[in-house]
């Protein structure tokens, strides 16, 4: 079992906080400003261009690509970081439908990440050539998986409730019927334990900010299947995506496998920051810890429901039903969460009533989960949140 104190101790934690929000923002690696600081300094300061080359920068999109590879269960040289994960998706997206042509329909769930289905809809429009977006209940996936379905596009954890899809399941029922599986990891990549290559996902993608605490902004990533690697057209042909980039060729041909995957010039400075971040996974398996969380995971509802009548559970009470989040129902969930940050309890709120909380074992323990237990009691029981204070919406939630 890791020694979860260790990976406790290389997190900067503000003092006095107890933070159950990495499933939204993972905290800062005491690492990272280091790494940062050496990357512009000896490196951007005494390199300057030939960093590239020097420092290996233009590599950092697939070796980093690699030590995410191996917390999702991929195949070495299969994943490929950059850009945001909204370009990912309509990358995966484009390139399935690509190699189905002679099917309309993309399948998701009601409870799929909005940005998501935008990028659906804005493909959809741009390609103009009648493919349907087609949502159901999450429940009703499985049985809306027919032989029209080109893409089954879903996140495998629910961003709100915390609900997770069976991700070999579903993608063999996919392949079943000829279609193809697009997975988004996002509340899954450092979660829960992920086999893409052993589940048979055709595309993956991912952000590395939430639970792999990249930091703010982090670049995503994309994993794409070696049966499909040659075969996959990319919609978006950035010159980095070129077989032979600084050739400067006029015309378009695509890089060997997930390299053609590559959009734009690497962020170098945030790439350093997530290095950081992976450092902290090194020696630490998957499956510890999603236990761990589940662990302290039914240590927060059994002490919610305890003490909060009022809040009703959001998520799947069965543990292999979830991610590693809680999240509870309050018809004045925004105030309550607002309440419990401003008392030093940092989740977030989802609309229309979702009080959301990440249980992240990297830095949080049984201390933490008590702490954030007394103080969601306090706001409840005592109706802290009924205060004009807290009814002012941000533009975060």
């Amino acid at each position: 079992m890791p020694d979860f104190t260790a990976t406790k101790s290389r997190f900067h934690l503000p003092q006095g906080v107890t933070y159950l929000d990495g499933n939204s923002l993972g905290p800062l690696p005491r690492a990272a400003a280091d790494r940062m600081g050496r990357v512009m300094q000896d490196e951007w300061g005494e390199m300057l261009i030939t960093g590239w080359n020097k420092a290996g920068w233009m590599a950092q999109p697939g070796v980093l690509g690699d030590r995410i590879g191996r917390l999702i269960g991929a195949e070495p040289g299969h994943v490929m970081l950059g850009d945001t994960l909204s370009i990912k998706v309509y990358q995966a997206l484009a390139a399935a439908l690509s190699l189905r042509p002679g099917r309309r329909v993309i399948l998701s769930d009601t409870g799929n990440f909005p940005t998501d289905l935008y990028m659906a809809e804005g493909l959809i429009k741009m390609l103009g050539q009648g493919h349907e977006l087609r949502c159901v209940a999450p429940e009703e996936v499985e049985d809306a998986i027919t032989e029209e379905v080109a893409a089954l596009m879903l996140t495998e954890v629910d961003y709100r409730t915390g609900r997770r899809h069976d991700m070999p399941h579903l993608t063999q029922k996919a392949h079943a019927v000829g279609a193809l599986a697009i997975w988004d990891l996002a509340h899954s990549a450092g979660a829960v334990p992920v086999d893409v290559a052993g589940g048979k996902a055709d595309f993956a993608v991912g952000c590395t900010y939430k639970f792999l605490n990249g930091g703010p902004g982090a670049p995503a990533f994309i994993y794409v299947a070696p049966r499909h690697a040659e075969a996959t057209a990319p919609a978006l042909s950035g010159w980095l995506g070129h077989a032979a980039p600084f050739e400067f060729e006029q015309t378009y041909r695509a890089a060997p496998g997930v390299a053609r995957m590559r959009v734009g010039t690497p962020p170098v400075l945030a790439m350093a920051s997530l290095e950081a971040a992976l450092d902290i996974w090194d020696g630490v398996e998957m499956a510890q810890v999603y236990a761990r969380a589940q662990t302290l995971s039914e240590r927060f509802i059994q002490g919610i429901e305890a003490t909060c009548p009022m809040l009703t559970l959001a998520s799947p009470r069965d543990p292999d039903q979830r991610g590693s989040q809680v999240s509870f129902r309050f018809a004045h969930g925004y105030e309550a969460m607002q309440a419990c940050i401003a008392h030093g309890v940092i989740g977030d709120f989802r609309a229309p009533d979702i009080m959301r909380f990440g249980i992240t074992p990297l830095y949080l323990d049984e201390g933490d989960i008590d702490r954030a237990i007394e103080v969601v009691t306090k706001v409840m029981v005592q109706e802290l949140w009924d205060d004009d204070t807290y009814r002012h919406r941000s533009a975060v939630t």
